[in-house]
């Protein structure tokens, strides 16, 4: 599930669109500003004019003139051209492109690699073939309702009620959201068929999206078959969707153990749990399976990184499906 050539075209395109947008709002300021400020449109002039005859002197090889009196005079025109914008209260940048993204320029690479930016936006195309969007308007903190909790049993391990587990699951929840902006951070949501594992886990990815940051969901299901199709059958594209699965800011693995678990699955897996840790980004792990039975589906060195630098959360009660 690398891009598809109609997807990275569709990016490149918005690309091309930020860019043309980005020339037009120059070119409005410069024609505001030089009407209300005339001195401006003769140094811009003056500074094109000492740079093309700069080049054509370096060209001709006459160095009558050395570069570091034309680095002076270009910089006594930028100190003039500064002080009459900051007189007119207009920030120092406001005659440079107004660019999207001011790491990669709006061109999509950075250094030769894929900007933050196009990882965002690939991260969005691949969570609409799950119809994510539509999920999340249904699925949020909006309609979540701890009464479906009941308050009247307790789980024989903890003491406490199923109730009491889902306050303390939305409360780590709201944390993780809330410092997400700070430092890397991992979930790992456990219990039974239907307690609210995937909805808690939505509820999560719509806050962050909010935020503008590169999100991907995946039910372990797909993402392993997905990896699989792509290992053997060597249809990598760009670089294949591992390279959004390690890269994306925030990764949601769902529903961990649906898929058919053997050595193949258990690699990959800790090569995303290991690799994401490295590279300091935010997973969410939802699963059925116990904690005792985990190590065993897996591998124990897996288990381990979780254990280190996950925080758990369990969700316990009725099916709230059937409910």
């Amino acid at each position: 599930m690398s891009l598809e050539n109609i997807q990275y075209d569709a990016i490149m395109h918005e690309y091309n669109r930020r860019q043309l947008r980005s020339r037009h709002v120059l070119e409005e300021r410069k024609k505001k500003l030089y009407r209300q400020i005339p001195r401006l449109k003769e140094i811009q002039d003056d500074i094109a004019a000492l740079s093309a005859n700069r080049v054509r002197r370096l060209l001709s090889e006459d160095r009558a003139e050395s570069a570091s009196a034309y680095e002076a005079k270009l910089a006594d025109l930028a100190r003039e051209r500064l002080c009459l914008l900051k007189e007119r209260g207009f920030p120092p940048d406001y005659l440079e492109m107004p660019f999207e993204c001011p790491i990669c320029r709006d061109t999509g690479y950075d250094g030769g690699q894929k900007c933050v930016c196009f990882q965002k936006m690939a991260a969005d195309l691949f969570c609409q073939q799950y119809g994510l969007g539509q999920i999340l308007e249904k699925e949020n903190f909006e309609r979540f309702s701890f009464s479906c909790y009941s308050d009247k049993i307790k789980d024989s391990d903890t003491g406490k009620t199923p109730l009491e587990h889902a306050r303390f699951a939305v409360e780590k929840a709201w944390e993780f959201i809330r410092h997400f902006d700070e430092t890397p951070q991992n979930l790992f949501i456990y219990g039974d068929t239907g307690v609210g594992k995937t909805f808690l886990s939505h509820c999560i990815a719509c806050e962050i999206l909010k935020k503008a940051y590169s999100t991907l969901y995946f039910p372990s299901y797909d993402l392993f078959n997905l990896l699989a199709k792509e290992t053997f059958a060597r249809e990598s594209g760009d670089g294949g969707i591992m390279e959004y699965v390690l890269n994306c800011d925030l990764l949601i693995l769902d529903d961990l153990g649906t898929e058919l678990t053997n050595a193949f699955v258990s690699s990959q897996l800790f090569l995303i749990v290991n690799e994401r840790m490295l590279r300091e980004k935010s997973t969410i792990v939802s699963t059925n399976l116990s904690l005792e039975t985990f190590p065993g589906l897996y591998s124990t060195r897996t288990f381990s990184r979780i254990i280190q630098n996950y925080k758990f959360i369990n969700l316990i009660g009725e099916d709230i499906r059937l409910l």
